[in-house]
Order: structure tokens, then sequence, then C-alpha cells
């Protein structure tokens, strides 16, 4: 099903933030394609996706930056989030050092970043349950600390990524403007809301690792 003629389009870049196999790639992977790939190699600077979402009447163009992990390109990352008009910083659940380093980045996004930035914590390989190091109740607190909205997402399971998309998308259209009309797929529906989705991978891309240690990652 396709969106009205009517629907107004506006572009936003998002970045996706976090440490060396908390799976950003692999959450990009789920929301553009609807695909999860066990195993993957690691990003190489950044790779880029666009992925449209409608909401009602409105659009948003999502031009998606997934960074690498690695240390060594951290500094190429203000390249990335400088002038975003959303982020999504990714730690692991099963790992605490992942959820550290996610505070490192939030702490770069409110130095550096534009203080209007809608910015998400994804709680990632939340079907890991039995492997939890991070206590949901901990990342919540942090999230309402520091001007976050939280989510558990699972790439594996797609728990709560289109969700979080959708949640960036209606905080995005809140009071700011849009322009030109963009058509889309149907993905999911909710009452009185109309979501809908179109995707377009524009450059090729290099994939980060999911997992960690050569262990499964979801």
């Amino acid at each position: 099903m396709a969106a009205n003629a009517g629907n107004k389009i506006r572009n936003a870049k998002l970045v996706l933030l976090g440490d060396v196999g908390a799976g950003k790639s692999s959450l990009v992977l789920r929301f553009v394609k609807g695909q999860f790939v066990e195993f993957q190699e690691s990003t190489i600077g950044a790779a880029f996706f666009s992925q449209t979402l409608a909401v009602n009447d409105e659009t948003v163009k999502f031009e998606i930056w997934d960074t690498a992990g690695q240390e060594r390109y951290h500094s190429l990352a203000p390249m990335y989030y400088r002038g975003a008009a959303a982020a999504i910083v990714v730690y692991d659940i099963t790992n605490p050092a992942s959820f550290t380093r996610a505070k490192k980045w939030v702490q770069e996004l409110q130095a550096q970043g534009n203080s209007s930035t809608v910015v998400a914590l994804a709680g990632n390989k939340a079907d890991l349950l039995e492997t939890r190091q991070v206590q949901i109740e901990e990342a919540k607190t942090y999230a309402q600390e520091n001007g976050l909205f939280f989510m558990e997402t699972s790439a594996k399971t797609a728990i709560n990524v289109n969700d979080i998309f959708y949640e960036i998308a209606k905080r995005l259209l809140q009071g700011q403007p849009a322009q030109n009309p963009q058509a889309g797929m149907v993905l999911s529906q909710r009452p009185n809301e109309r979501l809908e989705l179109s995707e377009n991978r524009t450059m090729p891309t290099s994939t980060e690792e999911y997992g960690t240690s050569g262990s499964a990652s979801k």
C-alpha cells in the first residue's frame, strides 16, 4: 500500500554510534532490509543507507550513517554525527563495557553535537536475557537522567527495531517542516497511525560484526 500522494517528506540524517560488536549494523540491516545475518564483517569507516518511513500524512526519509565501532575510527565520528537530526547509541545488554562506551558516546554528543538532536539509547541483543549483564532499570535511569529515550532491541528477533525508528520519526515530525511527497510500503499498522516504510540503500556497505569472540550475535 503506497503512501498518500499528499504526503510531505522531510530528510533526516541519523547516525548510529556504539562499541564494536554491539550490533549497530545488524539493527540497520533489520530496519532497512528486514534481514539478519548471524556474523558480519566490521564496518570500515561508515556505511550509508536510506529508508523512508511515513507516519500518518507525514514522511521522514532517514539518511542513515552506520559508524564503525573500532577505536581507530573514533576520530571520524564527528563527521557523521555533526548536523544529525537523530542518533541511536547502541550497547549490548550482555556486555557492560559496551554500556560504559555508550555513555561516553552520549557525553560526546552532548558536548559536541546539536542540542536539538533526538537521541535514543538502544540496549541491543534483548533476546539474550539469560546472559544479560546490564539491567534494564539501570539503563532506563541513565536515559531519563540524560534526556534520552530508551528501548531494548534485538536485531535477530526484530524486537523493537522498527519501533525505535518509528519513535524517532514521530519526535522529528513534531513541529518541524516537511516537503515533497514520497511513496512507501506499509510495514505495520497501529491504531489511528499509519506506519509506512520503503527501502533505498544508496551506497555499497561493509557491515559490522554483530558478535564478539566468535559468539552468535543478536
